[in-house]
């Protein structure tokens, strides 16, 4: 979809498939309401007199048009006095539900009216942008007839903001918008699709779309030679080559230090020989879910032109059971050095993230953040509504705290403390790849944080947020939030 702001005198005189009014409670029409009701010949009044459309937040009403407006479409705002966030969010729920059911292929959008309490303008059509682009994503790769796609393909903003000022909100509300989507493609992709490999091949189509990306893919051989026992030991079990996915994108200084990201890149969990039940085991695709954020990030960072430094990395790999796989038990060697007891072959994903995280120590990194659908805990602990947070150093947590605030994408910190560290121990080895059934998401984040003492670091465990079950489909997070944190590094 095509976003763009304009200045618009009076309504009436406009062309459009459809102008889209929003309008509060109880409120008498004014400004561009009134001048439209009154070229509608009293409809939009009328409407409201016969109770017809009540202004109650999301809600639509379809007129037709006059004119060289085909049609009116009345969306609710609710109380002005209650327009907050949370309210304009439902507006753009709203909005999005109206305008689908349409076939009007542009739609003018008359915004200036409607303040929200809490946000400015610009806030505003950002949100709108990356609501609407996320909420047309609509699943193709391998059904016959998938849903069709929504009919609105122009939508031009009219409000209170200069035409620069608005389009760059629209611009960078619409690239989020975008990465969530590649973010959800990805991981709504079936496994036997979505393969080390094809994630190998993304980059290297994102590489060749960019000039400011550089691609580097680390096979097994190198792997190997690197020393990544721990990242190797979770695929041994499997025909599908594991993959170290790398990407550089330089959009500032090349003194400025980079902010990485470490995307979990599981493409199909089936817990190794530890084997997870049959039910649900199809979900485990989205065990790729922090690889999936990354590369959604990293399509809007380069669709922004951020003027900062970012290092995407992804561990990619396949778990699964046969003669040659991991046994509970096995002592890998990691990359640092570090020896670990596989005593749960299931919890694999710290395994490839630990020697990913010691990977990019050679960035001499400004922050690291780690991504991955790490444990059922989290779930358990948090729901799907947020994000576990963990992080060696508030300011870092505070920042991304405060990106998922600002994004509606949110997190909720969580204790990383060496009480829980000491359940890594191990009679065999330096650690336990596994704590006990006690706070399972700390002792993974934990383990994680023994190999990330070089660098300010955060972890974020998206296993309840990264997808739904009903209906069964990815979400697209934590991409608003990482997007939201790299804008405001950028300034």
């Amino acid at each position: 979809m095509k976003f763009s702001a304009r200045k618009v005198e009076d309504a009436s005189k406009a062309s459009s498939a459809c102008a889209v009014l929003p309008l509060f409670k109880g409120e008498a029409l004014k400004g561009q309401a009134k001048a439209l009701d009154k070229a509608c010949g009293g409809a939009i009044s009328a409407s409201i007199e016969l109770g017809d459309f009540k202004g109650k937040t999301g809600e639509g009403h379809t007129l037709l048009g006059c004119g060289k407006l085909k049609r009116v479409l009345l969306i609710g705002c609710g109380e002005k006095k209650s327009f907050d966030r949370a309210a304009a969010r439902d507006f753009a729920k709203g909005l999005y539900t109206a305008l689908n059911h349409l076939d009007a292929k542009d739609a003018l959008l008359l915004i200036g009216e409607i303040p929200v309490t809490d946000a400015d303008e610009a806030w505003l059509l950002d949100m709108l942008a990356r609501d609407l682009t996320s909420r047309a994503y609509r699943y193709t790769e391998t059904v016959s007839k998938p849903r069709p796609p929504m009919a609105l393909n122009k939508l031009v903003v009219a409000g209170t903001m200069s035409k620069a000022a608005a389009e760059k909100a629209l611009a960078t509300g619409a690239a989020t918008g975008e990465g969530i989507n590649v973010a959800r493609h990805l991981a709504d992709l079936p496994g036997n699709y979505c393969t080390p490999t094809h994630l190998a091949a993304q980059a290297r189509m994102l590489g060749r779309s960019h000039k400011q990306v550089k691609v580097q893919i680390l096979d097994e051989k190198k792997m190997r030679e690197l020393g990544m026992g721990s990242l190797l030991s979770v695929t041994a079990g499997t025909d599908e080559p594991a993959k170290l996915i790398v990407m550089e994108y330089n959009g500032g200084k090349k003194s400025d230090k980079p902010y990485v990201l470490v995307g979990k890149g599981i493409t199909f969990d089936s817990g190794g020989i530890s084997l997870k039940p049959g039910a649900k085991m199809d979900e485990m695709k989205y065990d790729m879910g922090g690889a999936a954020s990354v590369f959604g990030t990293m399509t809007a960072v380069t669709q922004m032109n951020l003027p900062l430094n970012v290092v995407a990395v992804v561990a990619a790999a396949e778990n699964m059971p046969s003669g040659r796989a991991t046994k509970p038990g096995d002592v890998v060697t990691s990359m640092a050095g570090k020896t670990i007891e596989v005593l749960n072959t299931d919890a694999e994903g710290r395994l490839v993230l630990c020697d990913a995280l010691t990977y990019v120590e050679r960035y001499k990194p400004a922050a690291v953040i780690d991504i991955a659908t790490l444990t059922g805990a989290c779930v358990i602990a948090l729901g799907a509504h947020a994000t576990g947070l963990y992080a060696n150093q508030d300011e870092l947590a505070e920042q991304l705290l405060a990106a998922g605030t600002e994004s509606h994408d949110r997190a909720w910190r969580m204790p990383l403390w060496d009480d829980y560290t000491r359940q890594l121990k191990s009679n065999f080895a330096d650690l336990a790849n596994i704590g006990g059934p006690g706070g399972g998401s700390v002792t993974a984040a934990c383990f994680l944080s023994e190999f990330t003492k070089a660098y300010d670091w955060a972890h974020l465990d998206i296993a309840g947020s990264a997808w739904s079950g009903a209906p069964k489909g990815a979400t697209g997070r934590p991409v608003s939030l990482l997007t939201r944190y790299l804008q405001d590094r950028a300034g």
